[in-house]
């Protein structure tokens, strides 16, 4: 019974890092797509728009399972993180543009606050290398920093993306390996 309890531990987190990856990708292709003035493109990027929000919703799911074990009110904040997220990234079908989309910067700041407990969670309790978390918790503190002075009108969070994006990417990596 212990070994088919760790094949579903080892599951959950190979799919939590997949989603990762797949949400990463849709994201940086469904932009692109999506500010296209050719239909066919804006469709596909609309479609991309609502994998990557499924996905997100799915990382926040699983990732919760694994969080109330070992803190239950963590785990409601990341599930609560991820929701927001997602129906925040779906408001930019209503929008039309993702670059001035006011869900876009709330889903960013929500998803960097909210991520903030979950990779306290990760290093309090040994989940993962002290390194990752830390890197995770510095790595959302200065993405949500960004979008908080995205909604004050300064620009900044194009400059300060590549910690918490390069930390989703090695987390993901880390749970699949």
């Amino acid at each position: 019974m212990k070994d088919n309890s760790h094949s579903i531990i080892i599951f959950n987190a190979r799919a939590i890092g997949a989603f990762f990856l797949l949400a990463f990708l849709a994201y940086g292709i469904e932009r692109q797509l999506f500010e296209s003035t050719d239909d066919p493109e804006k469709y596909l990027g609309a479609s991309l728009i609502i994998a990557n929000s499924v996905m997100v919703l799915f990382i926040g799911i699983l990732l919760r399972k694994t969080l109330k074990r070992y803190n239950p009110g963590v785990g409601n904040i990341y599930l609560f993180t991820r929701t927001f997220e997602a129906l925040a990234l779906s408001t930019i079908l209503l929008n039309g543009n993702v670059s001035d989309d006011l869900g876009y910067f709330l889903a960013m700041l929500v998803l960097g606050i909210g991520s903030i407990p979950m990779c306290l969670a990760l290093l309090k309790h040994k989940i993962t290398p002290s390194w990752l978390a830390i890197w995770g918790v510095i790595g959302y503190a200065v993405f949500a920093l960004g979008f908080l002075m995205e909604l004050f009108g300064k620009e900044w969070s194009m400059y300060l993306l590549a910690p918490g994006g390069l930390w989703e990417v090695t987390f993901a990596i880390w749970l699949i390996v």
